[in-house]
């Protein structure tokens, strides 16, 4: 009978077998955790040069939204002052177009002056307003016989001089000529063509409305002419009139009243102003009349055209006419 030998399992060599394959599986192990963290290690590293990058990209996203942000605050601002030039430019066109309009209208109403001129003129030509007797030239220079003297002057644009805005030299110079033409005055006073008192008046009316003449007086009335800036219309009527309603006083008997137009222009017609004056300065029986006009024409509207000449025409033939009606002289400047 045969002997059979026994085995065992787990033997010496089973043990060494089972503990280097433990052995192999640790080291395994610990080198796959090794190559883990460098892969680990590695992600990061990639990871945070994404995340850099990523910022300079947000950065530059940044500077250039903020690079257009101003973009569009200068674009708005450009629109902005556009829109405002587009505005003022639309204003100034309508501006143009109002004074186009009001120059169109103007233009109208002086080709309508024009035709009632040139029909005032027609109509003179074939019947005149007023019929003169022939009298003897008057000699040169006004009269002066009168105790009392008002002198009536148009202080509008054409009776300025154009450089200093001032009254024509000339026109004080008269004005001088005349006062020192009467040496004593019972009353004196000067109005403008509108009719106000340039060195005001005294209270009341008549005789309390003049003032009393003294060469202080004098030199004030000039002092005050020569820095008048109050522009008159181109009408000397309203000065004369206020004259006869206000200082003419028909209790003071020994009053010998004359009124003196220094002007140069008219642009009424002439029939109603010489009606008016014959009803305020009426003849007597005798042919006299309470107050005596006279007046000196300047020859600006004629000769430096600062205005269209007939109404320097105008003036020149209504002051003719109620010159020689009411006792007086009129006189016409050749030059300034």
């Amino acid at each position: 009978m045969i002997r059979r030998r026994q085995f065992s399992v787990f033997s010496l060599a089973f043990l060494d077998c089972i503990c280097c394959g433990f052995g192999a599986v640790i080291l395994i192990f610990v080198l796959s955790i090794g190559t883990q963290e460098k892969d680990k290690l590695e992600s990061l590293q990639e990871l945070q040069r994404t995340l850099a990058a990523q910022l300079a990209q947000l950065i530059r996203l940044s500077s250039s939204k903020e690079d257009l942000q101003r973009s569009n605050a200068r674009v708005t601002t450009l629109v902005t002052d556009a829109r405002l030039r587009n505005d003022s430019i639309h204003a100034l066109i309508g501006d143009l177009e109002q004074k186009l309009q009001n120059e169109k209208k103007g233009l109208e109403a002086l080709l309508v002056d024009i035709d009632d001129l040139k029909k005032e003129i027609a109509g003179r030509q074939k019947k005149p307003e007023v019929i003169l007797k022939e009298v003897e030239p008057t000699p040169l220079g006004l009269p002066v016989g009168s105790n009392y003297v008002a002198i009536v002057i148009d202080t509008s644009g054409s009776m300025r001089d154009p450089n200093s805005g001032g009254l024509w030299p000339i026109a004080i110079r008269k004005i001088d000529e005349l006062l020192d033409s009467y040496p004593k005055l019972d009353g004196l006073q000067i109005l403008d063509g509108d009719g106000r008192f340039i060195l005001g008046a005294r209270r009341g009316t008549g005789t309390e409305a003049w003032l009393q003449d003294s060469p202080e007086l004098r030199e004030n009335i000039k002092r005050q002419l020569r820095r008048y800036d109050v522009d008159s219309v181109s009408n000397p009527v309203p000065g004369i009139y206020n004259a006869m309603r206000f200082l003419y006083d028909k209790e003071n008997p020994d009053m010998k009243m004359a009124i003196y137009v220094f002007g140069d222009e008219f642009v009424e017609v002439a029939d109603p102003v010489i009606r008016r004056l014959d009803e305020l300065n009426p003849a007597d029986e005798n042919g006299e009349r309470k107050v005596v006009i006279n007046a000196i024409g300047f020859p600006t509207t004629i000769r430096y055209t600062f205005s269209m000449g007939q109404t320097g025409v105008k003036f020149a033939n209504l002051m003719r006419t109620i010159t020689y009606q009411h006792g007086g002289a009129f006189i016409a400047l050749q030059d300034l």
